[in-house]
């Protein structure tokens, strides 16, 4: 591990779901540090859980939806500008399986909404970074792998 201002470094790993129903995407509009901002369900690897189980977890968590991975997306590398963290996101396409409205969902997020890729996409201002477009951007151009090429040897 490489040794970086007096203490290891490494990336925050993180998951997000792009959850495709009848064309439409499932998001989050989600306060952060005082802005509204827009994103997949998406959150980070909590110690002991598999890329797989995270990315069903936050969608549930942050969404209310149960849903099925379908496919792998695909990794993704990217700095934060305004604070230098690093992020590691694994992408993943799933459907939706079922929803429980009264689910509170994660402290943060405002609301799930379905929303078209042109009303993603025209709302870029707002994406809570430009990971959010890249990966439906990849997902809209086919990009999609077999869950098995994610292994997580427990």
């Amino acid at each position: 591990m490489a040794y970086r201002e007096g203490r290891f470094w490494q990336p925050d790993v993180t998951v997000a779901t792009v959850v495709v129903d009848d064309g439409r995407l499932l998001c989050v509009e989600e306060r952060v540090q005082g802005q509204l901002v827009l994103n997949q369900p998406a959150g980070h690897l909590e110690p002991d859980e598999s890329l797989l189980e995270a990315a069903l977890r936050e969608t549930l968590e942050e969404t209310g939806w149960d849903v099925r991975l379908t496919a792998f997306i695909g990794a993704y590398q990217w700095k934060a500008p305004e604070t230098g963290r690093h992020y590691l996101r694994f992408a993943f396409a799933a459907e939706p399986l079922r929803h429980d409205p009264s689910r509170t969902l994660d402290e943060g997020i405002e609301r799930a909404l379905w929303l078209a890729p042109p009303e993603l996409r025209a709302e870029a201002a707002r994406h809570r970074s430009p990971l959010v477009w890249q990966v439906v951007a990849d997902y809209q151009a086919g990009r999609r792998h077999p869950l098995a090429l994610v292994q997580h040897l427990g």
